[in-house]
C-alpha cells in the first residue's frame, strides 16, 4: 500500500498535475475543457492525466464519444488516509 500512496504524492509533486487535480474536484472534465484553464496544450494535459491514472488518482469515464476524467475517490481516500497517518507526528 505505501507505494500506491508514494505515487500518488509523487504524482501530485508536478503543479500542472495538482492544478488537473483541483480543477477534477469540482468534478468530471473532458481533456479540452482541462486544457483551456491551463497554460499548456491538449497532449501535454493527456500526459499529465496518464500519470495521474498510474498513480491511481484519476479515472475515466466514456459517454458517447467523450471521454470525462474524474477523480477516484479511493485514491483520495488512500492519500487522505497517507497525510493523516504522517501529520499526527507533527
Amino acid at each position: 500500500m505505501a507505494t500506491y500512496q508514494g505515487s500518488g504524492v509523487s504524482a501530485l509533486g508536478d503543479a500542472t498535475r495538482r492544478a488537473i487535480f483541483e480543477l477534477l474536484a469540482d468534478g468530471p472534465r473532458p481533456v479540452g475543457e482541462l486544457a483551456r484553464e491551463l497554460p499548456v496544450n491538449r497532449p501535454a494535459v493527456s500526459q499529465h492525466i496518464k500519470v495521474l491514472r498510474e498513480a491511481g488518482l484519476v479515472i475515466d469515464r466514456r459517454i458517447g464519444t467523450k471521454c470525462l476524467f474524474k477523480l477516484d475517490t479511493e485514491g483520495v481516500i488512500s492519500l487522505r488516509a497517507y497525510f493523516s497517518a504522517i501529520g499526527t507526528d507533527y
